[in-house]
C-alpha cells in the first residue's frame, strides 16, 4: 500500500522516469534493484514499468531498518568486520553480463546515530571492500544505472521533525517529486530540456580546458587543480555499454575529476554532511599537495577523522561539481540529510574515488593511466557542500589567466 500522504499519480510518473529517463532500460536487459522495505510501492511500479519496457529479469534486494539495528545490538563483535561478499560478487557478475542497476534511497539518515561509531566504521569498511568489484562497474560507468528516492516515513520525520508523520511524509514526497521533475504534465520532456541545459554548461567548461578552479568565499580560499585530460559531464551520459542514462535523479550538477596531487588551500562546508547516522557540521579542512593535512568540524569531528583514515585516497579529492545557488533544491530551503539531494543544492567536492568517465576517452583508459593523469583511488566517495551565494569561482587557464565561472553562486 502506498502511504496515504503520497500522491499515487506522481509516484507512477517517478517510476516511469526512473525506467525511461534514468535507466533507458533496453529490451531483454536484466535489472538489479536495491531498496528499503518502506519503498515497496515504488519498487512494484518500477518493476511493472521495467517489464513493460521489455526487461529480461528484475531482481530486488531489500534492506530493513529494524534488521539493521538488530545486528548492532545483538551480533557478536567479529560480525562487524564481515560483509555479504557473495551477494556483491553476484551483483558484479550480473553487471558484467549486462544487467542495469537501480537503487532506491530513502533510509532513515540517523538510523545508526545511537550506535557505537567504531562498529559503524568497521561495518562500512568491510562493506566497501566487499562491494568494490560491483562498485567499480558503476563508478567506471560500464553499465546504465540510476538512483531515485522514496519518502520513507522515518526519513520524513528527520527532515520535518516538528510535523506529524502524515504531514512530514507529504512534504517530503512533494519535495522529491518537484526535485525529480515529475510534478509536471510531461516529465520525460522536462528532463530532455534540463539535460540539454546541463550539456551546454559542460560543453562551455570543456571548451575552456581550465587547468584549475579557484573557490573564494567566507572560510574558503581553495585551488582545485583538474586532472590531465579531464572532461566535464552533467545530466544524461552514455555508459560504456552504449546506453544513455541519467544516473542521478534529481541532478543539477556538472562535474569532473580533480588532480589528486594538485589541491591547495583551505575550504569550509556550507551545509552539514549526513554520514553513517552522524551529522558532520562546519567542516574545515586544509590541503597541501592534494592531501588533507588538517581537518576539524564543530559536530561529528571524530566520524570525519575516521573517514579520512579509511585508506590513502580518502584524504584526496575524486570529484568537483558546480551547481548554481538558485537550483530548485537550494531554493526549497530543505536540508534532506541525503547526499543525492543535498549535493544538488550547491557546489561540492567529494573525498575518495574518482569517476573514470570524467576523462577524455575514459572508457579506454586503464586504472594505471587514470592514476597517472591524476585520478584518485579509494574505497569511499563522499560528497560535501562548499558552495553558496557568497562563493565566487574562477577558472584558471594553463597560462595562469582567469575567467569568471561563477559569481555569488550563479553562473557568470
Amino acid at each position: 500500500m502506498t502511504h496515504p500522504s503520497v500522491d499515487p499519480q506522481k509516484l507512477e510518473k517517478l517510476a516511469e522516469v526512473a525506467v525511461r529517463v534514468g535507466l533507458q532500460l533496453q529490451k531483454g536487459q536484466d535489472l538489479v534493484v536495491t531498496a528499503p522495505v518502506a519503498a515497496l510501492p515504488l519498487v512494484r511500479l518500477i518493476t511493472r514499468h521495467a517489464y513493460m519496457a521489455g526487461a529480461g529479469l528484475v531482481s530486488t534486494f531489500y534492506a530493513d531498518e529494524e534488521a539493521t539495528l538488530a545486528r548492532y545490538r545483538y551480533a557478536p563483535d567479529e560480525s562487524f568486520d564481515r560483509a555479504t561478499d557473495w551477494l556483491y560478487e553476484g551483483m558484479s557478475k550480473a553487471y558484467a553480463n549486462g544487467a542495469a542497476r537501480l537503487a532506491i534511497s530513502g533510509d532513515n539518515p540517523m538510523l545508526l546515530s545511537g550506535e557505537d561509531p567504531a562498529k559503524v566504521a568497521r561495518a562500512n569498511k568491510a562493506n566497501s571492500t566487499a562491494y568494490k568489484p560491483a562498485l567499480e562497474k558503476i563508478a567506471n560507468f560500464d553499465i546504465n544505472w540510476n538512483i531515485v528516492s522514496y519518502p520513507n516515513p522515518s526519513w520524513a520525520k528527520q527532515v520535518f521533525p516538528n510535523d506529524p508523520e502524515d504531514v512530514a511524509v507529504e512534504k517530503l514526497a512533494n519535495a522529491i517529486f518537484a526535485a525529480s521533475r515529475v510534478d509536471v504534465a510531461d516529465p520525460v520532456a522536462a528532463w530532455a530540456a534540463h539535460n540539454a541545459n546541463l550539456a551546454k554548461r559542460s560543453a562551455w567548461l570543456n571548451g575552456k580546458r581550465f587547468a584549475a578552479l579557484h573557490f573564494k568565499g567566507p572560510g574558503t580560499d581553495l585551488t582545485v587543480g583538474l586532472a590531465d585530460g579531464h572532461e566535464w559531464h552533467g545530466g544524461a551520459s552514455t555508459a560504456k555499454n552504449g546506453i544513455t542514462c541519467n544516473p542521478n535523479i534529481p541532478t543539477e550538477e556538472v562535474f569532473t575529476t580533480p588532480h589528486a596531487l594538485r589541491v591547495e588551500g583551505h575550504v569550509s562546508s556550507t551545509k552539514p554532511l549526513s554520514h553513517q547516522g552522524t551529522l558532520i557540521d562546519n567542516i574545515q579542512v586544509r590541503f597541501e599537495g592534494g592531501r588533507i593535512v588538517e581537518a576539524k568540524a564543530s559536530k561529528g569531528e571524530a566520524v570525519l577523522n575516521k573517514v579520512l583514515y579509511t585508506d590513502e585516497g580518502a584524504r584526496r579529492l575524486g570529484e568537483v561539481a558546480l551547481v548554481p545557488h538558485s537550483s530548485p533544491i537550494s531554493a526549497s530551503g530543505i536540508l534532506f540529510y541525503n547526499t543525492l539531494f543535498d549535493e544538488n543544492a550547491s557546489c561540492h567536492i567529494a573525498l575518495g574515488q574518482c569517476y573514470s568517465k570524467c576523462f577524455r576517452d575514459g572508457a579506454n583508459l586503464s586504472p594505471e593511466e587514470i592514476r597517472a593523469q591524476g585520478g584518485n583511488e579509494s574505497l569511499i566517495h563522499i560528497d560535501w557542500m562548499i558552495g553558496s551565494d557568497k562563493v565566487d569561482i574562477d577558472g584558471i587557464a594553463a597560462d595562469g589567466s582567469r575567467v569568471p565561472a561563477m559569481r555569488a553562486g550563479e553562473w557568470a
